[in-house]
């Protein structure tokens, strides 16, 4: 059985609950999606290019900061 990294306690007044801690045994990710409140439809966010009026391609897109108006 495996041991618990950390022993310690909730007290609630009284009441006293015990608890273990174990590490994972195994890693999950886990994902949302952005929902519209109304009907629960899936909105998606576009990468899109307001000069060129296009969506860019994630692999094209650089950060970058403004250092002076439109630079």
């Amino acid at each position: 059985m495996p041991r618990p990294i950390w022993r310690g306690a909730i007290s609630f007044g009284m009441v006293s609950i015990p608890v273990r801690l174990y590490t994972a045994t195994e890693s999950k990710d886990v994902s949302f999606r952005q929902l519209d409140r109304e009907d629960h439809s899936r909105v998606r966010q576009l990468r899109w290019n307001m000069e060129l009026d296009r969506e860019v391609p994630y692999d094209q897109i650089v950060r970058g900061y403004e250092y002076a108006k439109d630079r």
